[in-house]
């Protein structure tokens, strides 16, 4: 505590992603439009999943957390995103600061392994589909959700714990357009590099487990798809896993290319473009690449609409 109370920063300033009114009233207007669809097409996912009982199995149980997650992760970074692309003084307390930071590492990591036990899911289903119901119980299906949370909670509360022992004297200056970890190490007037392999160590085993069980996974369920004979069976196979390996691709490639390397490489430019990716553009097509490439979401929410009219009928009916 001694060397947390020595900090002589009470905010900080978020430069943010430029400085030209012109493209900040631009960056503002695109922002604010991915973040409506987010959170439409996320609360909206949830919800159907919610009202429609075909839906109640262990994957759409786990892309409900997704969205859930999606819709949280988004929220805490980007509502300070549009304020600050407006506010002529882009301040942040140190509280809020280092709060944010809490929730987005949280989160991030809570999204790892949930990622890869949908992975783990997708592998029963493919690979043993006569055991499904009895492997992906709601037991397991619980655990799995119980153990991603908590995972995200603990390497988040290590970060929060080493960062916040950083002395932060010399400036205030975030070059980021959030309290990332990367540009906030790049501040500290202290030495950081117990810091940075501390967090590089919990942060990279979550990668790492995370990332080995989704790559074993769809090597068997690869090597399953292959040993399909027909054409159609393939597709079907392929088509029940394409989704989320695609957001896999996008989510992991963003985030590796930002964190696995020291803070003193942080790059100015290409850090902000991948974050902008993984923090604003990802939570928005998370819940377009799981519903458009789905038929069973799309007719389920055909099901809740027809439900919904049938129902308006029903009462027009009865009030005449």
């Amino acid at each position: 505590m001694g060397r947390r109370n020595t900090t002589q920063v009470a905010d900080f300033i978020l430069l943010g992603l430029t400085d030209s009114p012109e493209i900040q009233l631009v960056l503002f207007l695109l922002f604010l439009l991915m973040y409506l669809i987010t959170v439409l097409g996320n609360a909206g996912m949830v919800l159907v999943i919610c009202l429609d009982v075909r839906l109640h199995t262990p994957m759409y149980f786990f892309l409900s957390h997704l969205s859930f997650l999606d819709l949280i992760y988004s929220t805490v970074i980007t509502p300070k995103t549009l304020e600050n692309l407006l506010a002529s003084t882009k301040c942040i307390s140190y509280m809020s600061c280092f709060t944010q930071m809490y929730f987005f590492v949280f989160l991030v990591a809570t999204e790892c392994i949930l990622l890869s036990s949908m992975a783990y899911d997708r592998y029963v289903a493919i690979c043993n589909p006569l055991h499904y119901p009895v492997i992906m119980s709601t037991r397991l299906c619980c655990s799995l959700i119980l153990g991603s949370y908590l995972i995200g909670f603990m390497d988040s509360i290590v970060n929060v714990l080493f960062m916040s022992s950083l002395h932060f004297c010399d400036s205030n200056v975030i070059h980021h357009f959030f309290c990332d970890v990367s540009p906030i190490l790049a501040l500290s007037c202290t030495d950081t590099h117990g810091v940075e392999i501390m967090i590089f160590i919990f942060a990279g085993s979550t990668l790492m487990v995370s990332l080995i069980t989704i790559s074993a996974s769809y090597v068997s369920i690869l090597s399953t798809i292959l040993k399909i004979t027909s054409t159609s069976g393939k597709r079907k196979a392929f088509s029940t896993c394409a989704s989320h390996l695609l957001g896999v691709t996008i989510f992991y490639g963003t985030t590796m290319f930002t964190y696995l390397k020291p803070s003193k490489s942080y790059s100015l430019g290409k850090d902000q473009v991948a974050s902008v990716f993984y923090t604003i553009m990802i939570p928005m097509l998370n819940p377009l690449i799981y519903s458009l490439r789905n038929k069973e979401v799309k007719n389920a929410l055909f099901r809740i609409m027809q439900k919904r009219e049938d129902s308006r009928q029903l009462k027009v009916t009865l009030a005449s």
